[in-house]
């Protein structure tokens, strides 16, 4: 949960306690209504002191816990109450600041310090209905209000605080579930850049050192050559052409890999291969699982040919994993294309996506942390943000199971550009 800022704290508490003397003052000595005046300062002074402890043993960038900001507002809460108390109770207009640290906390703090602030308020408004000094302008003989009416202003302040903080705090938990899931997906996509440029300086490696070690294994070749059988040194040429011929099938595996490119870092692959290349971790992932990748041509136009785009390895991936995670027996992945068009459909026999998680899908509302309903999550909002960098859109739907559709307009999709600089 969110940490509130001691200088922003330290700041709204005197604001607070500047209009809290203008406004004791203004009324005592501008309008001319008789207040205990001492005694309202006294609260003010002893909210002044408590801040100004607050500043001088907190630096200003230093983060309250959420226990320590609770106990700090839940103070502010009891010294504005003693203020009405001492100035008409609820009868006061300025019974409605009672809500304003209720909202801050809803605002930054947890639902459960939330929750005690609101029971808070609500016993405060409880106690300023039933006892308090009389307004300042009240006559002589003391006027009182209904008990309807007072009842209806508790009432109204109690159910404000209510709705007030549940809103505030609902909306403030979605802006923070978007920046978690945003941060989460630079977090992977850039984890995901960095193995594609070390796969690019591995293939180039490879090419580089191709040559200097074709030039080692033929002089180790000669070597072994002019070098009697029985020499001491025999033994350690044989031992040189051994370890020169394993670097040499490592160096060309590493230029075959297709998941590492071969050294050209904007060269083209077709978009089957990148799929394959997204969907070959998670093959193992339940043995008794087949997954399936088909090629389906809608016309005689080829196979589309893209840069190796970390976004699609790694959504795509994501998509046939949760896939995998649900099926039954077997995934589907189909590949399809047109000249104007390109295709990836997902589809897995498992029990399908329910209406409720339809409706939601693609948000960040639920942790990483899949429930008994499965196919939602954090991952789905990854991917649907990294397609949709890429110009694709992106359907969920039921087809003898969950089935997800990716669509890019062709010439988007062929003029994706790598970015290997993590932005």
């Amino acid at each position: 949960m969110g940490r509130l800022r001691v200088g922003t704290l330290i700041l709204i508490r005197w604001i607070a306690i500047g209009g809290q003397a203008v406004a004791i003052l203004t009324v005592r000595f501008g309008m001319g209504f008789e207040l205990p005046v001492v005694a309202c300062f006294a609260a003010i002074l002893a909210s002044a002191i408590s801040n100004g402890w607050l500043a001088k043993r907190r630096a200003p960038r230093a983060r309250l816990g959420d226990r320590e900001a609770a106990l700090v507002l839940g103070l502010d809460l009891l010294q504005l109450s003693v203020l009405l108390f001492l100035t008409g109770g609820l009868h006061n207009p300025f019974a409605v600041l009672i809500l304003a640290p209720v909202t801050v906390s809803a605002t930054i703090l947890s639902r459960n310090a939330t929750a005690a602030l609101v029971a808070m308020a609500i016993a405060c408004a409880s106690v300023l209905g039933l006892w308090h000094l009389p307004l300042p302008w009240d006559p002589p003989g003391g006027f009182f209000h209904p008990l309807i009416y007072v009842l209806g202003l508790w009432t109204g302040l109690s159910v404000a605080a209510v709705f007030v903080s549940a809103y505030v705090w609902s909306v403030a938990e979605e802006a923070r579930s978007m920046s978690e899931a945003f941060a989460a997906t630079r977090q992977a996509l850039g984890r995901e850049q960095r193995f594609a440029a070390v796969g690019g300086l591995a293939a180039a490696a490879a090419h580089e050192l191709g040559s200097p070690l074709a030039t080692i294994a033929v002089v180790a070749g000669e070597l072994s050559r002019t070098v009697p059988p029985d020499s001491e040194f025999a033994e350690d040429v044989q031992l040189l052409i051994s370890q020169s011929n394993r670097c040499r099938d490592i160096l060309a595996e590493l230029s075959r890999r297709p998941s590492e490119m071969d050294g050209m870092p904007f060269e083209h692959t077709p978009l089957s291969a990148l799929i394959e290349e997204a969907a070959d971790p998670h093959k193992s992932d339940r043995e008794n699982i087949e997954l399936d990748i088909e090629l389906d041509p809608k016309d005689e136009s080829p196979q589309p040919a893209i840069v190796r785009s970390p976004e699609i390895l790694l959504a795509v991936g994501t998509l046939i994993q949760n896939a995998m995670q649900f099926a039954n027996a077997k995934v589907e992945v189909t590949i399809a294309w047109s000249v104007n068009e390109a295709e990836i459909s997902i589809l897995d026999d498992g029990p399908g996506f329910s209406h409720d998680v339809l409706m939601t899908l693609g948000e960040p509302y639920v942790s990483s942390r899949r429930n008994e309903e499965g196919h939602m999550g954090l991952g789905v909002f990854i991917a649907q943000t990294l397609l949709e960098r890429t110009g694709a859109s992106i359907s969920f739907g039921n087809d003898e199971g969950a089935e997800v559709v990716i669509r890019w307009p062709r010439a988007m999709l062929e003029a994706i550009e790598r970015n290997d600089s993590g932005d």
